[in-house]
């Protein structure tokens, strides 16, 4: 079909039905006796492309979804798709942005409900380059905007989360799967601490074999207008025997590649760019004792202009004579954080006993999704505090919960008067119970000494230490006027 609906919703929300919590619906699609479904068939056949009700129709948000406006310039940066029902039928609708405020303020969303009193059609016409016969054109289809995966302004191929732009979401981000056999030629091959030289001529470099040290969460660079596919970029540390240089995976490489580029994966890189580094970014902890930095230089995988081929190896395939390094981690205890200077990275173990709400702080055009965790690992009494941020790691960061164990790797110190807590970095990942098998952090003394000595405990004593939610300030406020002017 080459018609999409848009909603052009008036949302009232009266003062005796402020919010209507959605019920269990009729999962029937067949429609019979929706009203819902009388409307749109109302509209479909009216010779306006706006239809005002006579009386407002009452629906339940099931799903809301938000993407990048594909207009420039755009009074609102992003677009939201909303999926209602009547509990008979349901459509996917676009909401008009005079209306985007409902969804900033937390009225309208998922499970509540919305009083409809004027639609309106709007035909998306993209994707004709010409019409030659008018009767070849297809009849309108229900099912592409019932069940659409995708926005429905066609210009955009993907949804982002509903608040942060950090998280892998939908569809088009494929999931991770365990490399298949493969047969790589190694004979040809080149080393990290060379590529400068290819960087300087005009060589097409030959291929890499590099283990992967540390993966970025995920940057989302996207503008309204902008006429790029997918405007993500990912950062990763890589290493061989000579080195270790930053690679950029770009555009559409990042929904292919994210979720199967983890750390301590070797990779077969072929038809790479090499670019100048990019500075002005964070970057992680990494012993330079042990290796050659290459900073000058870093690797670009590209989707096109050429399009770069990456190859998981699987474990069981790397050879020892291949001489990768191993993934390097720092992991301190709690007691010896206090010792530690202000911004050092570590990587720590603990039990977590307490799990904060998830909150979000306002950043220009976006937010940023935290939470603050507590975690013991029994060199102290004092527990670790942490504020976690989204590590675009969703299935992770949401689950983190009382008594699992949870692993976080490059965190920062930071001290503000007398308090201590770990931040984490943009190359921090997080591992919880269920997650730990095969990582490569599994044989560090420090690991093992905390799993003998969670050995010791009853899960009954560590419960009822435990707790969840709330209000949480931290680093806490001074007790006084005279210590907060002392402080500033």
């Amino acid at each position: 079909t080459h018609t999409v609906l848009s909603g052009h919703f008036d949302v009232i929300f009266p003062k005796t039905l402020h919010f209507l919590m959605a019920g269990p619906a009729d999962r029937s699609d067949s429609g019979s006796g929706s009203a819902l479904q009388a409307v749109f068939e109302q509209l479909r056949s009216a010779h306006t492309l706006s239809l005002t009700l006579t009386g407002p129709l009452c629906l339940a948000v099931i799903a809301l979804d938000r993407y990048l406006s594909a207009q420039h310039p755009a009074a609102e940066s992003y677009s939201y798709d909303l999926t209602v029902t009547d509990g008979r039928w349901r459509i996917k609708c676009q909401l008009a942005d005079s209306l985007s405020r409902w969804v900033r303020t937390g009225s309208l969303r998922c499970g509540a409900g919305v009083l409809v009193s004027q639609l309106s059609m709007v035909h998306d016409e993209t994707r004709f380059l010409s019409i030659q016969d008018v009767g070849s054109i297809t009849e309108w289809c229900q099912d592409h905007v019932t069940r659409s995966d995708g926005p429905l302004q066609l210009s955009r191929k993907y949804y982002l989360p509903l608040w942060i732009n950090d998280d892998p979401y939908g569809s088009v981000w494929a999931p991770y799967s365990p490399p298949p056999d493969v047969v790589i030629d190694v004979s040809r091959i080149t080393l990290l601490a060379d590529l400068e030289a290819f960087f300087h001529s005009s060589r097409r470099p030959l291929p890499l074999l590099v283990r992967i040290l540390h993966r970025s969460r995920i940057r989302y660079y996207g503008k309204p207008g902008q006429n790029i596919d997918f405007p993500f970029q990912v950062y990763c540390e890589v290493a061989d025997q000579s080195g270790v240089m930053s690679m950029v995976v770009w555009n559409d490489l990042c929904p292919e590649w994210f979720n199967r580029l983890t750390v301590g994966s070797v990779l077969y890189l072929q038809q790479y760019s090499l670019k100048h580094s990019y500075q002005n970014r964070s970057r992680p902890h990494i012993p330079l004792c042990l290796w050659l930095f290459c900073g000058f230089v870093e690797i670009s995988l590209n989707p096109r202009s050429p399009a770069s081929v990456v190859t998981v190896i699987p474990p069981k395939s790397v050879q020892p004579q291949w001489d990768l390094p191993d993934v390097p981690y720092n992991f301190a205890t709690r007691s010896e954080v206090d010792s530690m200077n202000n911004n050092q990275a570590c990587d720590i173990i603990g039990l977590v006993t307490y799990v904060g709400r998830v909150e979000r702080i306002r950043r220009p055009e976006k937010f940023w999704a935290y939470r603050w965790v507590h975690a013991v690992d029994g060199t102290t009494d004092s527990a670790f505090i942490l504020e976690i941020f989204s590590s675009s790691q969703p299935e992770i960061f949401n689950n983190i919960c009382p008594m699992t164990y949870l692993v976080c790797t490059q965190m920062r110190v930071c001290k503000t008067g007398c308090s201590v807590y770990l931040t984490s970095s943009t190359e921090t990942h997080l591992f919880i119970t269920g997650c730990h098998k095969k990582q490569p952090y599994v044989n560090e003394p420090k690991v093992k000494a905390f799993i003998q000595w969670t050995k010791t405990l009853k899960d009954s004593v560590m419960l009822r230490r435990t707790s969840v939610g709330g209000h949480y300030c931290y680093p806490p406020a001074p007790p006084s006027n005279s210590n907060l002017t002392s402080e500033i």
